[in-house]
Parts: structure tokens; sequence; C-alpha cells
């Protein structure tokens, strides 16, 4: 059997600092701050780190910088000849990052990696971002003139589920109250000093106006800065460095799921256009980690931190968890279950719509805010009792899904 693969621990940045207002370096700097972070929350000295990989969709958009992992180099003296390379997959590029670092430990050739993501956003007009972000859709035929590409091609996919199954714009307005309302928790999150009124989430078109179709201002992520950071390792090396601490705080890596379907969002519909999952790929990747993880399912998870870039997002992941039958998400929204006090809370950092979306970091702080949750630390925001989390981490219109279940190390 495989050797499993451990998180130490990690950091993240301030996701509602706006980077580019107060440094004229700021991609670099956000990831020198992760990284010293990280060292520092784990003990770690750096000259114990034998290779590292950066996740980050768009930094050559956004500030005509690419190369990102000889970045790396710059930041530790031991490291100025550390192997690095890096990783895009639209907005799981985090968590691709994370397969390729536990592959080399899991072939030996490591004991220690470094993963940090990281994106640079709000450093251009949000139209412009928003153009930018349109590039990991399918730009033959899904951007066009379309200025939001994003919402647009969700809007699409709320428009099937209600084809499908019927939807209740309640349920997704429910979904944003519940992350916008967890973030409050998260002294890190972008939103957690936002109001949350109910008109933020109702009709007003002018509080909450629509944004495409079915999609509202309150179902939207929102561009973000930011940056996170985790140190995995073999048992070997995790045996040793707990050894060294009086508080052991590791997580393990129980299981991983990666499965990725074609580009374009009309060749996905048409691959379940028969009913069952709308996302064949997404489900087979959770049940892939459910399976190497040796779990049953849902019922042996504590918490779930999955990809809500848009509410409707979320929805469609709620069954694709197995938390209902497909067409029924509305039923974990409606009783109550994911709520940060119901019994499988979904989100309790407040997802990407209330803790922030840099594309880039968005899986590798999922994964550290699952190695919170199951060694305790997570704070404000700690589910009582979590021992199991598991994570989703989608990549463009639900082509890239990667799914990880994290334990407590025994």
């Amino acid at each position: 059997m495989r050797e499993p693969v451990y998180v130490l621990g990690g950091s993240q940045t301030d996701f509602a600092r706006n980077w580019s207002k107060d440094s004229d370096n700021a991609l670099y700097e956000m990831l020198e701050e992760a990284v010293a972070g990280c060292l520092d929350a784990t003990g770690v000295a750096p000259e114990k780190v034998e290779t590292a990989h950066v996740a980050n969709f768009g930094a050559e958009l956004f500030a005509a910088q690419a190369h990102l992992g000889a970045m790396v180099p710059m930041l530790q003296p031991s490291w100025s000849s550390l192997p690095t390379s890096r990783h895009e997959a639209a907005c799981a590029s985090g968590s691709t990052a994370v397969l390729a670092a536990m592959a080399e430990i899991e072939a030996g050739r490591y004991d220690l990696a470094l993963v940090a993501g990281l994106e640079l956003m709000r450093n251009v007009h949000s139209e412009q971002a928003a153009r930018h972000l349109g590039s990991a859709a399918w730009t033959r035929e899904e951007t066009g003139d379309d200025v939001l590409p994003w919402p647009g091609l969700f809007d699409r996919i709320a428009g099937e589920v209600e084809r499908r199954h019927g939807l209740d714009r309640t349920h997704l307005t429910r979904i944003a109250e519940i992350n916008r309302a967890n973030a409050r928790r998260n002294p890190l999150a972008q939103t957690r000093a936002w109001t949350n009124d109910a008109a933020q989430f109702g009709d007003d078109e002018v509080v909450n106006p629509v944004v495409a179709g079915r999609i509202r201002k309150s179902d939207c992520g929102r561009i973000t800065d930011g940056a996170a950071v985790v140190l995995l390792a073999s048992r070997r090396f995790a045996e040793q460095w707990a050894r060294r601490r009086s508080a052991p705080q590791a997580g393990v890596i129980r299981g991983w799921g990666h499965r990725t379907a074609p580009l374009p969002l009309a060749a996905k519909l048409a691959l379940s256009a028969d009913g069952g999952y709308l996302f064949p790929n997404v489900r087979q990747a959770i049940t892939d980690a459910y399976r190497r993880a040796g779990i049953d399912g849902p019922r042996e998870l504590d918490v779930i931190e999955t990809h809500d870039c848009f509410t409707v997002n979320e929805y469609v992941a709620l069954e694709h968890f197995g938390l209902t039958e497909p067409g029924r998400a509305w039923e974990a929204v409606e009783d109550g279950r994911i709520e940060f006090g119901g019994s499988l809370p979904v989100n309790p950092s407040g997802g990407l719509i209330g803790a922030g979306h840099p594309v880039g970091a968005t899986g590798v702080r999922m994964l550290l805010d699952a190695h919170r949750q199951v060694t305790g630390t997570a704070g404000g925001y700690q589910v009582d009792g979590a021992r199991t989390a598991a994570t989703l981490n989608i990549g463009g219109s639900c082509s890239t899904a990667v799914s990880f279940v994290v334990g407590a190390a025994e």
C-alpha cells in the first residue's frame, strides 16, 4: 500500500486585502508573506523543504508575469536551487498542485513539499478581470463579446438544473446567506466585516441586481487577491516532526479524486443528458476520494469545504457529494444540515462567496481549512468534534474536479 501524505499546516494571507493598493510588487510579496507564515506556523526550518509547487491561474494576464515557480528560490538562501513547478487548471489550480506534490512524496522522491497558491486580481478594473477569467472557458464559443462570461455560464447550469428537476431561487439565496454568515467567524475572510441585511439577498434591483439570468449579485463570489501555503510530508518526516512538538497537529490526506471533462459546458451537459448526476466527472472525483479514503460517503464526514464560485455550484455539489439524491439538493438546504450548527456543515470558512476566491489559491486554502478543522485549530469557525473533512475544488464550468478527504493523524 502507498504511504499516506500528511498536512503539517500552513498559512494564508488576509483575503480582504487589496494588495495592489500598497505594493508595487504584490504577487511576490503575497507569496513571501504566506510562505513565511507557513514556516512559522509549522516550525519547519526552510532547509528541510525539498521541493515546491506553485498554483496560479492568470499571472500572465493580470500581472504580465509568468514562471512563478522561480519566485520560490528567491525567498530563502537554502532554496537557491530548489526544484519547483507551476500548475494551472483554472479555479482548480491549487488542488492540482497538491496532487503533484503528493505524487512526488508517494514516489519517494522527497519527504517534504511546499505547495503555494496565489492570485492577484484586484489590480485591474472589474470588467477587465472578468475578461481575463473568461479565458478558462471555451473561448472559441463561450465568451465572445460577453463582458461577464462566468455568470452567464453558471446561469446556463442553473437553467439546466431547473429544466431537469426544478429550481427554487430561495434555496440559492439561503446558501449565500449561510456562507456570508460563516465568513463573519473567519478572521481572514474577504467579507467578514460586511453587513448581511436581508435586502442584500433579496430582489431589489439596486441592492442585489441581476447579473445574468437567474444569477444575482449575492450569488457570486468576488474578485479577490490572496495566497495560501501548506507543507505536505511523508509519514517518516511527519512522525519526526510530531515528536519535536508539544502538541502534534498533523492532518493526513486519506483519499483523493481527480477527473476532467471536456472544456465546453454544452459537451459536459451532453454527457449527462440521460439523467443522473449533472456532472458525472464531479461525482466520480468525489467517489474516488471516498473509495481511496475507505469511507462510505457523506455519513462519515464531519465537514465539507466546497467550491461555490456561484451559489448554484454549491447547490449542485451537495447532491454530487451524496447528501441527497440527484435533483433533491434542496432537501439539504431546507433541513439545515449544511448550516454551521447542522449535522454536516458546509463551508464553515465562508467558502468562496464569503471567504474569497483568489483563483490559484482556492484549492490550497480549502486543504488548509480541512486540516484546521480535523486538528481543532480553526478558531472561531471550528466545527465541534470534526475528525474527517472533504473538499471539492472545481475548474471552469465543472471541467476539472478535484476532491480530498482529510482526517486527523493518529
